[in-house]
């Protein structure tokens, strides 16, 4: 493990999170990762500047900056972090965020709910397929339900009556944007939208499939992107993974 690289991972939703074990195992062979969640009370309202503190709170026990990465609306809070308190993060990784990072899969939920007057279980199982493919009819079932319980849970306030938007553009810090080629959420041309902020040391990369949750599908892929973007070579990782346990402790 490379011990100087800290990266806190920005989770939106416990109901979500199953999906980025994969990519947080992958990448944790390398560098420290720990984990950030959103936790929302039904006696509260959902307030993503509310998110945007309480990860400031967390960052307070680090005496450095720290690599931030998130997916959909948990990029969101982190993109908005990095805005707000940038001496506090030394780089961002951003999965399936549009350049407008309000417009997660809640907004294409909810429009759809408005446009097509569809019930609620038509369109969840229709956000299964945009998210996910296929399934099964089991697999769909539950899918179904965890997405319900992310309406529910996620910082963003969206609603049938009001669709909430963040302020675009970039960050100070060098910045990577993630999306996949078959994600009809971020779709490529609203991905490619990033360019238009992007400096010369952030990057933008593509994954060829594995729909809105590309990241849970291919985790070594995203994986290595994400490494080779905090500049953790693949000679320092065979390096660091040939030592005996007592090496790496020296």
């Amino acid at each position: 493990m490379i011990d100087d690289v800290d990266v806190l991972w920005i989770a939106s939703s416990e109901v979500l999170q199953r999906f980025d074990r994969p990519l947080l195992r992958y990448i944790s062979q390398n560098v420290n990762v720990f984990e950030w969640e959103y936790c929302y009370h039904k006696d509260e309202g959902r307030s993503i500047d509310e998110a945007v503190e309480l990860v400031n709170e967390f960052l307070k026990d680090y005496s450095h900056p720290i690599h931030l990465a998130g997916h959909g609306a948990g990029g969101a809070i982190a993109l908005s972090v990095a805005r707000r308190y940038p001496q506090k993060v030394r780089s961002l990784v951003l999965l399936a965020v549009a350049s407008q990072p309000a417009n997660t899969w809640h907004v294409h939920y909810y429009l759809q709910r408005k446009v097509f007057s569809m019930s609620r279980e038509q369109v969840l199982a229709s956000s299964v397929r945009h998210l996910f493919g296929t399934p099964t009819h089991d697999t769909t079932k539950k899918l179904m339900a965890i997405l319900s319980r992310d309406l529910e849970q996620s910082p963003l306030p969206h609603s049938l009556f009001k669709l909430v938007e963040l302020p675009q553009g970039g960050v100070s810090m060098p910045m990577m944007v993630c999306g996949s080629k078959s994600d009809p959420i971020v779709h490529p041309s609203a991905l490619t939208k990033w360019l238009q902020v992007l400096k010369l040391e952030d990057r933008l990369w593509e994954c060829p499939n594995g729909y809105h949750f590309f990241h849970f599908f291919y985790p070594q892929e995203v994986g290595e992107k994400m490494l080779n973007f905090w500049g953790i070579t693949r000679l320092e990782k065979i390096f660091n993974q040939s030592l005996l346990p007592q090496e790496r402790k020296n």
